[in-house]
């Protein structure tokens, strides 16, 4: 949000504007009607399709329901069955403008001025920094924010530590990449150059694992102010702040490693928004500057670790065979490989639209070296 961002309404015959919210990037709405507890579902759905917004001033309790009546009609407005990812997405992304339609208003220190309403102000101040003004957000969206904070209150159980994951970023929930980096054996050139590189490093999670294995020295990039504040609070909670250095790079610190670990977002693809950064790589940007930078960040003898899902080859959106021309035109080659399946709750998911291709899904850890000997 910016200063620049308002939203404009009429209301008891006076002219009225707030602050607009949205981490996903949206608008403010062009039209917005004054709804509450009187209105009906269809009513209210109709003009989210229409593209009018709902500024709600009855009881928040039933704003939730309104907002799961409404979800209720927009998947049933799916009159085909979706079997293409760029088609998947592009239904999504309607869903979400029309979901995005309810709006709930915040004083200036973040309460939310309708009955029934839940104190979110620690929530939105975790999510948005301190408040300054008056604001709009959708409820679609707050939820998320009432969400992730609860995320953060209790943390994510990994091979014996907790981390607490920040609004904004990825959260560690398919521990399966986690289960690799545990179990990869090290290089011999770490027994004595024990130091990594955690390329992305997000909530920490994989920092943290490589210093409970023993590297003495884990240096951990990423460019997100959010992820970074995420890594540091996580690595201190657990002890090892010591032994990990969080720095703000584009990719690689300075200096060499034993190990350098990356773990980019798995699908090449645009996000549709900042959230979505974690999990689209938009012409595969991350992962080739890894690749292309991996040679003159390694020890004589020391290793890259990627980790990197085949869903996009399920997907249609990359072919293995681009993947390992990527690999020969930074000058590696992949000296062995773990394997593991996806263990999260949509790999079963028949409904999901994309269910073939993550039933078929396999996350693995491939072990690179540079090619050209004595690199």
């Amino acid at each position: 949000m910016t200063d620049a961002l308002v939203v404009d309404w009429s209301e008891d015959g006076q002219e009225r504007s707030a602050a607009w919210r949205s981490e996903r990037g949206a608008p403010p709405p062009a039209q917005l009607a004054i709804v509450d507890d009187r209105i009906t579902a269809d009513e209210a759905y109709g003009l989210a399709c229409q593209g009018v917004a709902l500024l709600w001033r009855g009881d928040f309790q039933n704003a939730r329901q309104m907002l799961t009546a409404l979800a209720h009609r927009a998947d049933r407005a799916i009159r085909k069955p979706i079997n293409n990812f760029n088609t998947a997405r592009q239904v999504r992304a309607q869903r979400a403008r029309t979901l995005g339609m309810l709006l709930i208003p915040l004083e200036a220190d973040f309460a939310i001025p309708l009955r029934r309403a839940p104190d979110i102000r620690e929530a939105c101040l975790e999510a948005y920094g301190p408040a300054q003004e008056a604001s709009v957000v959708s409820l679609r969206e707050l939820l998320g924010v009432i969400s992730a904070h609860e995320w953060r209150r209790r943390g994510i159980e990994l091979h014996g530590m907790k981390i607490h994951p920040h609004y904004g970023v990825f959260a560690p929930v398919r521990s399966e990449y986690v289960d690799l980096v545990a179990k990869m054996p090290f290089p011999p050139v770490a027994a004595t150059r024990s130091v990594a590189f955690d390329i992305g490093t997000g909530t920490g999670v994989l920092a943290a694992v490589l210093a409970k294995r023993g590297i003495k020295r884990v240096v951990a990039t990423d460019l997100d102010a959010r992820a970074l504040a995420c890594a540091r609070e996580n690595l201190e909670r657990l002890g090892l702040g010591a032994g990990v250095e969080i720095v703000q790079a584009d990719l690689f610190p300075e200096g060499r490693a034993a190990i350098a670990l990356c773990n980019p977002p798995w699908v090449p693809a645009r996000p549709s928004s900042p959230l979505e950064h974690g999990i689209y790589d938009p012409e595969s940007r991350m992962l080739k500057g890894f690749l292309k930078g991996l040679p003159g960040h390694l020890e004589k003898g020391g290793e890259g670790w990627l980790i990197l899902s085949d869903l996009a080859e399920h997907l249609g959106l990359r072919k293995r065979e681009d993947l390992l021309a990527l690999f020969d035109a930074a000058g590696l080659k992949a000296i062995d490989r773990m394997d593991i399946r996806p263990k999260h709750p949509k790999a079963s998911d028949a409904s999901d639209p994309l269910h073939a291709a993550r039933k078929a899904e396999v996350t693995s850890l491939w072990r690179l070296v540079p090619t050209t000997p004595g690199v």
